[in-house]
């Protein structure tokens, strides 16, 4: 058999698998990782895919929260799962953010998973406990460089959102405020309306409620336009730290090698989902913009958020061994 004969013969023989699985998927019940514990919105997003895909466009779906390990735990679960569409990945920052900020991970961000939806997005929001003497973000900032490494913050683990955006507010501000991790959000707020720690970067949903009634004080949103959430708050940029921008991002992701025709399917009724009135409410309760769009649209957006916080995570030395 001539060589380019038996070439074509083995490119057609390779494709006939993946077209009988894309034919005869899904075969099980779908599971969607979800790298992160029960209760915000991370969890609440895998659960509404879930739900909806199993009442009809796809068929029976799970959520399997698995965390730990900085969201790495359930991360490593789905790459090393079958590449047949049967597992998903739910991601948000610290996926992006732990490619550099791990001395090593157990898999390869960017070479061990596809990129599936970009589900939506929301700024954090910059409180502080009422104790503290500022209301505005350069009086924080004055503040902090009179008393360099006496303020603290909270965080919900070292590579969220929550840690990123004060690293990365002290290094464009040139500041030292001093961590503190939580395990979870729950925990941090309390400390914060408790005094035992004095502001947090946080989820709009998480904190603002706690804005209204008082009992933390807004200072600023992470976002470059103010929230419609909270409109009467500045944005960090306008407050005068120009260019700062930190979006919660959200989305999925399934192991590298799912064939392209589960891939479309999957987005494509993730897309339709995302478009229900009823999926719109439950996303504007948790504060959280939809989004959506093609594969492609979330792997360009986390290349970027990739190569950002690789320089947030070098030039501050924030690493996890």
């Amino acid at each position: 058999m001539p060589l380019r004969h038996a070439f074509r013969f083995a490119l057609i023989a390779a494709a006939i698998p993946a077209a009988a699985l894309a034919q005869s998927y899904p075969s099980k019940p779908i599971r969607i990782l979800v790298p992160f514990p029960p209760g915000a919105f991370n969890d609440t997003l895998g659960r509404i895919i879930a739900q909806k895909f199993s009442d009809g466009g796809i068929g029976q779906t799970f959520v399997d929260n698995r965390a730990g390990a900085g969201s790495t735990l359930g991360a490593d679960i789905a790459a090393k799962s079958p590449p047949d569409g049967h597992t998903l990945l739910e991601v948000a920052v610290p996926f992006a953010v732990n490619a550099t900020l791990y001395t090593k991970l157990p898999y390869n961000t960017e070479r061990d998973f596809a990129p599936l939806i970009f589900a939506g997005s929301t700024p954090n929001i910059l409180v502080v406990h009422p104790s503290v003497p500022v209301t505005t973000i350069q009086q924080l900032i004055a503040l902090a460089k009179a008393k360099p490494a006496q303020l603290t913050y909270a965080s919900t683990g070292s590579g969220t959102s929550n840690h990123m955006s004060m690293e990365l507010f002290k290094l464009m501000t040139n500041t030292d405020i001093v961590h503190v991790p939580y395990k979870g959000s729950a925990p941090a707020v309390t400390d914060l309306m408790g005094g035992h720690v004095m502001m947090i970067f946080d989820n709009t949903p998480n904190v603002l409620p706690y804005v209204k009634t008082g009992r933390m004080r807004g200072i600023a949103v992470t976002s470059l336009k103010r929230s419609a959430l909270a409109p009467e708050i500045p944005t960090v940029d306008e407050s005068g730290v120009k260019g700062f921008e930190v979006l919660v991002w959200f989305g999925l992701m399934v192991p590298a090698g799912v064939p392209r025709e589960i891939v479309a399917r999957l987005n494509a009724e993730i897309n339709r989902i995302l478009l229900l009135p009823d999926v719109k409410e439950r996303f504007q309760a948790g504060g959280v913009d939809p989004v959506g769009g093609p594969p492609e649209k979330f792997g360009e957006h986390l290349k970027v958020e990739i190569a950002k916080w690789g320089k947030v995570v070098k030039a501050t030395g924030a690493r996890v061994d």
